[in-house]
């Protein structure tokens, strides 16, 4: 007597793990991926320090670029930490579906940040001791030349780590 073969019901079919394209520990630092998430780092955190150092002339518009800095400096240590510690591995999840959209969102944010960063940094007006030109735009702030460059600099801080993401 000879059993038959039995053939798997196709609605119970079962999925392979997630497989995690980032190696674990140490060696992530040594892959472009984990490179890159290393800059974002540092990058997040220039723009944190430069906003954090004017005097804020537009709350409105600078805190949404403190908000994304602080708040993506904070998710992507989390996430290089996740690896550098080999905790991905103990969760189950699509890490290639969730490092594209963590870096999709981020770069939405930073996007953003960049536009109202560089709107701060274009209605800037030099203070000046005999006569002070009202701009056509319709946000009037008063830079000195220190608040200017600094701002100057945000925006372009914030323009390149959202070209990093």
């Amino acid at each position: 007597y000879v059993e038959p073969i039995k053939t798997p019901n196709p609605a119970t079919t079962s999925f392979p793990a997630p497989t995690i394209s980032l190696p674990l520990g140490m060696e992530v630092l040594r892959t472009y991926s984990g490179g890159l998430i290393c800059l974002e780092i540092v990058f997040g955190g220039l723009v944190w320090i430069l906003v954090a150092s004017t005097n804020v002339s537009v709350p409105l518009l600078q805190g949404w670029v403190m908000f994304v800095s602080v708040t993506m400096f904070i998710c992507s240590s989390v996430y290089l930490a996740l690896f550098l510690l080999g905790l991905a591995d103990k969760i189950n999840t699509d890490w290639n579906f969730m490092d594209m959209f963590y870096h999709f969102i981020a770069l939405l944010f930073y996007f953003g940040a960049f536009l109202l960063e560089a709107t701060v940094s274009s209605a800037g007006i030099y203070t000046n001791s005999t006569c002070i030109r009202r701009p056509r735009g319709n946000i009037i702030t008063f830079l000195d030349y220190r608040e200017y460059n600094i701002n100057a600099a945000a925006a372009v801080i914030v323009h390149m780590t959202c070209a990093i993401y």
